[in-house]
């Protein structure tokens, strides 16, 4: 039996590739989420289409850099997509907390997000979005993520040279417009905002953590996350910071919010990734996203009464890569953005 009786009416939409075939999925997981618990991913924007060039993305490198919300696949596409998951996760008795936003991309590029926010509360799972925070100037952006219950809004810095040697923005984008836009948004969002910060080795930072500081405390957060890349990102050179700065960071921003309202994003999450059903669509669709460890590979394989040979045959497929990451062996699949 489906979720819902909500029959969307059929479009012609655009695909990545055929959703049973292990080809661009829409929806993923669910997937262990240190922030939300098991999360149900959706991924609404293709790879890798953004507004930012990160030096710590875990997708790999920006192919298309924009700005200008545009229309990527049909809301009912998405909602079929997701509502397939929901029922597969739940056949294999896997639980969700929460649908989330969190794609190849920059989630608030879509046009589309708030209708498909609206079709998805048809599931009556609560819905968060992850954002980069760079299209949160915009009015109608910033309406359609007060219909989230959860929002977290990338603050790497406020500063100029650093927002654009480490988040690497397109030309248009105006930082103060931006942190402009976010404190906006705050004084009108009723549901539980965080801000993430990452941090990196081989950046002078200065007085920076202080600055950050000041502006969480005008934003007023329910968390600010302070994290490091645990995954593989796509300049080479990017390392976690020293245990130093990590901590000269949480003690600056637990000095103005309180230490209860400043968390790490720098453990692993853990092995629980879920099997709903077949496994290379599984492993193809959260290793778009989400580079997976060679131990929760193997998790994942063991719960599916699956053998290391599907992987060795998605490696030789070319559908999966393997990379060596801080002395740990990850595997992802195999985007152009990652080649």
């Amino acid at each position: 039996m489906q979720l819902s009786q909500f029959q969307p009416k059929a479009k012609v939409y655009t695909l990545l590739g055929s959703p049973n075939s292990g080809g661009g999925m829409i929806a993923f997981g669910p997937v262990p989420s240190r922030r939300l618990g098991k999360s149900l991913g959706i991924n609404n924007i293709p790879d890798k289409v953004c507004s930012y060039a990160c030096v710590y993305c875990q997708i790999g490198k920006t192919l298309k850099m924009e700005v200008k919300r545009r229309h990527f696949y049909e809301p009912d596409f998405i909602f079929r997509e997701v509502e397939r998951k929901i029922n597969e996760s739940r056949s294999q008795k896997e639980e969700i907390d929460y649908l989330t936003f969190v794609p190849d991309g920059e989630p608030t590029l879509d046009i589309n997000l708030g209708e498909e926010r609206d079709l998805l509360r048809e599931f009556g799972i609560p819905l968060a979005v992850l954002t980069n925070s760079s299209l949160v100037w915009r009015e109608d952006v910033r309406e359609e993520l007060l219909g989230f219950d959860f929002v977290s809004l990338k603050l790497d810095t406020i500063s100029e040279v650093l927002w654009r040697r480490i988040d690497r923005p397109h030309k248009t984008l105006k930082l103060e417009k931006i942190l402009e836009g976010m404190l906006e948004f705050r004084d009108e969002f009723k549901g539980r905002l965080v801000t993430e910060t990452m941090l990196i080795d081989d950046i002078d930072y200065g007085e920076e953590f202080e600055k950050i500081a000041d502006f969480l405390k005008e934003l007023n957060p329910d968390v600010a996350y302070i994290a490091v890349p645990t995954r593989p990102p796509w300049e080479k050179w990017v390392k976690p910071p020293k245990e130093e700065v990590i901590n000269q960071a949480f003690q600056t921003f637990a000095e103005v919010l309180g230490g209860e309202r400043v968390e790490y994003l720098i453990g692993y999450e853990g092995n629980t990734f879920a099997f709903t059903g077949n496994i290379e669509e599984d492993l193809l669709g959260i290793t778009a996203v989400h580079p997976m460890r060679e131990d929760a590979v193997k998790k994942l394989l063991e719960k599916a009464n699956a053998e290391w040979s599907v992987v060795e045959n998605l490696l030789k497929a070319g559908k999966l890569i393997k990379v060596e990451y801080n002395g740990k062996r990850f595997y992802m699949r195999k985007l152009k953005s990652r080649v």
